[in-house]
């Protein structure tokens, strides 16, 4: 008697195989501002795409909101600030002094934190320490959070200050509404600053 038992043979020859990705592989993407590396993606998954994300020292996402998407951090290693609530006033600067109306502010994740964000919520990261953090990242549905990383680092790597227009334009399409401003290196200033 086999685990499979009642089952047709034509049922279990058309069943999709399991992905397996190995610890360090994977398809990455670099630019100054990130490493993002596809685990999972919209062909493997239709529940949500998967990433492992290397956020350097000085990093800042900015503040934003998804209508549709949510997602999912999990914090491997090093530290982020985060936020993930709908503040009394969205200022347009810095969300680090953001306050909800119960009172919850940003916090300091360290290994082990999730961070669930539904579709609405207002959330953030930001690196203000001197290494690198690493985290599991998860976006639903597939495929928008893939093809924005693929096109963001299209234009990031070209010549030049980075294209705040067609970065803009970038968001619109994928359900990204920035609050304020992405920044690459907290000394610099804004990503998006024209």
């Amino acid at each position: 008697m086999t685990a499979h038992q009642g089952a047709p043979a034509a049922l279990l020859a058309d069943a999709p195989d399991g992905l397996l990705v190995p610890k360090g592989h994977g398809r990455t993407l670099r630019s100054p501002a990130q490493e993002v590396t596809f685990k999972v993606t919209g062909e493997h998954s239709r529940a949500a795409s998967s990433f492992e994300v290397v956020v350097p020292p000085g990093f800042d996402v900015g503040a934003h909101v998804h209508a549709r998407s949510e997602e999912l951090f999990y914090l491997l290693d090093g530290e982020l600030d985060v936020l993930a609530f709908e503040p009394r006033v969205r200022t347009g600067d810095d969300w680090r002094d953001w306050e909800s109306p119960s009172g919850r502010r940003t916090v300091r994740a360290t290994p082990g934190t999730v961070i669930v964000v539904p579709p609405g919520c207002p959330h953030a990261f930001a690196n203000r320490t001197d290494r690198p953090a690493r985290m599991f990242f998860q976006a639903s549905p597939p495929p928008d959070h893939e093809r924005y990383f693929e096109e963001l680092i299209e234009i990031l790597d070209r010549d030049g200050p980075p294209d705040h227009a067609a970065i803009a334009a970038l968001r619109g399409r994928y359900d990204i509404e920035q609050l304020t401003p992405l920044r690459h290196d907290a000394h610099r200033g804004p990503l998006d600053a024209p």
